[in-house]
């Protein structure tokens, strides 16, 4: 690639591994998706949505193709006429011939006070090729870098200049953190609402929700849970409760203060804080009010599906 991108693709030692992925199709535009990384690279405007998907902005897609902005922003318009433009339907065909079918030609974003319009990866090489081989006026550069970015190479491409990682595991990391700082920091006898949290911290990032320094579900669950506690006296039947040391990393703004004092409680109450966060927190739908703002609607009616408990099967 001669300009924009320039040789710095050339010099990207790894590439991360590619996931089966299901296209974003038609039916999965109405999702509630947000931004999950962005980077401008050399004037080219990328990023990954929270399913994972790659994309360029409608600027750095017209930079990448030689082609004036407005060009780009004429696709989408055109995107669902009947009859299609030459153009469009043309580019269209690509993309029926890998089996994609897209609602439209960008998916909207609303970043802050922005709204950014992402070409989904194979919408891209699809208006590259278009302008590389089939338009009146074939772009050289469209042409040079569609060899460069065919296949898969654009989408790599993508996650490696913002630092996303497909295989899932960097969405792990602050939580792996944060267990290897306390996972046996309360004291013999008694447990902690964070080791407790594991299970539910699980299923919101499987569900897609960044778990981190802005959302600590186990804050939530113990304020809960000490509610409990004091209005039902359970003191009285299990012993008291005590306090020991919590600790953030160090990205983390919490860390100014550590070690936080944390409290936590008998093994003996184990059994019924376990009957109070699945009937009452979960059931009762705290954590659905908890999430309520914090996570798109998606992400959180997944979530309360992959944690609401199953009956068991009863066998004839």
């Amino acid at each position: 690639m001669r300009e924009g991108l320039g040789k710095k693709f050339n010099v990207i030692k790894a590439m991360p591994r590619n996931i089966a992925r299901q296209e974003l199709g038609q039916n999965q535009h109405d999702l509630d998706l947000g931004i999950e990384l962005q980077a401008e690279i050399d004037g080219i405007g990328m990023g990954v949505l929270r399913d994972g998907t790659p994309f360029l902005t409608g600027r750095g897609l017209a930079r990448l193709v030689d082609i004036e902005n407005l060009h780009i922003r004429t696709i989408s318009h055109e995107w669902n006429e009947d009859p299609l433009k030459p153009r469009v339907a043309r580019i269209k065909e690509i993309l029926d011939k890998s089996g994609i079918n897209y609602k439209n030609a960008h998916i909207e974003i609303v970043d802050g006070s922005r709204t950014i319009h992402a070409y989904p990866a194979p919408i891209c090489l699809a208006v590259l090729e278009y302008y590389a081989f089939d338009a009146a006026k074939p772009r050289d550069k469209a042409r040079d870098n569609f060899r460069i970015l065919a296949g898969k190479a654009l989408q790599e491409l993508i996650y490696s200049k913002v630092g996303y990682d497909p295989t899932g595991q960097q969405r792990f990391r602050k939580w792996h953190e944060r267990i290897e700082l306390n996972h046996q920091s309360a004291p013999a006898g008694f447990f902690s609402i964070f080791n407790e949290a594991h299970p539910i911290i699980y299923e919101l990032i499987m569900a897609g929700a960044e778990i981190g320094e802005k959302m600590v579900v186990d804050i939530s669950i113990g304020k809960g849970w000490a509610s409990h506690w004091d209005a039902n006296g359970l003191a009285k039947r299990y012993g008291d409760r005590e306090k020991f040391p919590h600790r953030y990393p160090d990205d983390h703004p919490q860390a100014k203060s550590n070690p936080q004092i944390a409290n936590c409680y008998p093994l003996e109450s184990l059994g019924e804080y376990r009957r109070w966060l699945q009937e009452d927190y979960l059931g009762q739908g705290r954590f659905a009010k908890y999430l309520r703002g914090r996570i798109p609607p998606s992400v959180a009616e997944l979530a309360i599906e992959r944690l609401s408990p199953q009956e068991i099967e009863k066998k004839n």
